[in-house]
């Protein structure tokens, strides 16, 4: 996958994309990143790229012509472009899997009160939100959304099932984890994940998962029962017990 990144602050992503697991996909060639700076295409002898809204009210706007022209020249005309907005549609595990699809991705940046809807017309963008809360501009939400789609594509992370394992790609939250010493200031690792029982080990596991979700995300414990899932005998019987408790 190729993703373009728009930006007024390019530095930002450097760590960020060639750094660790993304890093060591882009050398293997299973990510390539093109970050753009949108000063670069702008005429003002300044380099400005942003000037104050029509109709008042504080803050700066991205002005069309340097986003116009940063855009057409990745071929944004013809890709799925995403602008990272509070307005934007929250960014879930179904939308990192769709966009994962995509060979070719475009992000737009924008920074303070947003950019032109002209620009986002033009480009039919979708914007994408990683929260309810305001940043001060787009580049840490895009390197979220960079992160999260880059785990999905094949080969990223090494193991193709470690994505599926994790925290909410399953359903649930993610069971405790352990590693050595069995003991470190009194606190023991439970037995069972080191007596070598598969089975008993995926059944604590299991059961982990779902007295995390439902203590800390019973909407998505409620979203997991709801689907049409298939449980071994001894994983029907941990669910009834969980959910029978108060």
């Amino acid at each position: 996958m190729k993703i373009n990144i728009l930006t007024q602050f390019p530095e930002m992503f450097s760590p960020v994309i060639t750094e660790s697991i993304l890093g060591r996909a882009a050398e293997k060639g299973l990510l390539s990143f093109n970050v753009v700076n949108i000063r670069d295409f702008t005429l003002d002898k300044h380099r400005k790229t942003d000037d104050t809204p029509f109709g008042g009210g504080a803050g700066m706007v991205m002005t069309p012509q340097p986003a116009f022209d940063a855009l057409k020249s990745v071929g944004a005309e013809a890709l799925r472009c995403i602008y990272m907005s509070p307005r934007g549609r929250v960014l879930d595990q179904s939308l990192a899997e769709d966009l994962a699809k995509e060979q070719e991705l475009c992000i737009l940046c924008g920074h303070y009160e947003g950019v032109d809807q002209r620009i986002l017309d033009a480009f039919r963008m979708e914007e994408v939100s990683i929260g309810d809360y305001i940043l001060t501009g787009g580049e840490l939400a895009a390197m979220v959304l960079v992160d999260v789609v880059s785990r999905m594509i094949p080969g990223v992370l090494g193991n193709e099932l470690s994505p599926l394992d994790e925290s909410i790609y399953s359903g649930l939250l993610e069971y405790d984890q352990y590693t050595k010493p069995r003991e470190y200031e009194g606190m023991e690792v439970p037995e069972v994940l080191y007596n070598g029982n598969h089975k008993l080990i995926h059944l604590w596991q299991f059961e982990n998962s779902l007295r995390l979700t439902k203590e800390r995300r019973p909407e998505l414990l409620q979203s997991f029962l709801s689907e049409d899932r298939k449980f071994t005998k001894d994983e029907k019987k941990i669910l009834d017990k969980v959910l029978s408790e108060s």
